[in-house]
């Protein structure tokens, strides 16, 4: 019998807020957090309350509308104008992820032509519930799509978080493996922990198992030495932007490409066409605090006076790529997609 998945919602809209999913209390709690604020969101993106390229781009939808309703007592020009600012507030906060943008500049355009408040704010709220619908079915298409890639009996390695945590609903590489396992295939994964912040261990693992998908959790370290025993079929990953020779993901990734590439092991990245970025050249690499790697769950494991590097993403070849699976279909190897 097909395997079915009870769909919860990481970010959605009610009764005049937006409710999120606080990714930073699994996975020992599955909490829910009422945001009523632009600053209360802008500190939900910053510290990982809610993160994940598709899921930022309902974030950012959403903010939009928040800051719409929560404004009272301007005319429609000038909401427009302090929707404006709130919008650039919100895409200062993680300028690697293209999702974030996408979802923002969708509702910035939505309401261009509206000429009262009402207008604004109504046409604000329904574009993001838009957006935050689109992720969903586009996640689910992009699921499908990647199952055809997967045996019966695979073994998926997987890293950072890329499932529903990380989207609207559904989720793009574990989507695929979510996709797969519907059509009646057995599949199981290697999630790699994911340091710093551990997204593989506490939020890719939790998700598998409540799933009741085979998981085996592994450090990052581990990862070559598993794919030279033979044991993984492919790895799946997700992006936070892809530009025309560039994956940019969670930093790691490109690691991972490497041994993939070096131990004959499909490497695919699961990726909508909103993550896809031809327009620019120079990507910025968010720089995290430091302290991320000073301390681990607010216990000190490094000295404090140690110099640090903590990017978010690193850049991977779209030569080491064996294809990117998008909810339009499959783009093999070096590639150009068509663009948002």
């Amino acid at each position: 019998m097909d395997q079915q998945f009870d769909e919860k919602l990481t970010i959605f809209w009610d009764s005049g807020d937006i409710v999120l999913v606080d990714q930073t209390k699994l996975p020992v709690t599955y909490e829910l957090v009422r945001i009523t604020t632009i600053s209360q969101l802008i500190n939900a993106i910053k510290t990982l309350k809610v993160r994940g390229a598709p899921a930022l781009g309902a974030a950012g939808a959403y903010g939009v509308a928040l800051a719409a309703h929560k404004k009272k007592g301007h005319s429609a020009v000038k909401l427009k104008a302090h929707l404006r600012l709130a919008a650039r507030s919100i895409l200062e906060t993680r300028p690697t992820a293209i999702n974030l943008f996408y979802g923002v500049d969708r509702v910035l355009k939505a309401i261009e032509p509206c000429i009262t408040v009402e207008e604004v704010r109504e046409v604000a709220l329904n574009e993001a519930f838009r957006v935050a619908e689109d992720d969903v079915i586009v996640n689910k298409a992009l699921g499908a799509i990647g199952a055809s890639l997967l045996k019966d009996g695979d073994v998926v390695m997987t890293y950072c978080n890329a499932g529903r945590l990380a989207t609207v609903g559904w989720g793009t590489a574990l989507g695929i493996v979510r996709s797969a396992i519907q059509e009646g295939k057995r599949i199981a994964v290697y999630a790699c922990e994911t340091r710093p912040l551990n997204q593989g261990s506490r939020i890719t693992a939790f998700e598998l198992l409540e799933d009741h998908i085979p998981t085996t959790l592994i450090a990052d370290n581990m990862a070559a030495s598993i794919m030279k025993q033979g044991k993984i079929d492919s790895v799946i990953v997700g992006a936070d932007r892809i530009t025309q020779t560039t994956v940019y993901n969670k930093v790691g990734t490109y690691m991972l490409a490497i041994c993939a590439k070096t131990h004959g092991v499909p490497f695919y990245v699961a990726a909508p066409l909103s993550t896809f970025d031809y327009e620019n050249t120079v990507v910025k690499i968010e720089e995290r605090d430091a302290n991320e790697l000073r301390f681990c769950r607010g216990k000190q494991i490094a000295p404090r006076s140690v110099h640090v590097e903590n990017p978010a993403f690193d850049a991977t070849p779209i030569k080491l790529v064996t294809a990117i699976i998008t909810e339009e279909g499959i783009i093999n190897g070096p590639h150009r997609a068509a663009s948002r």
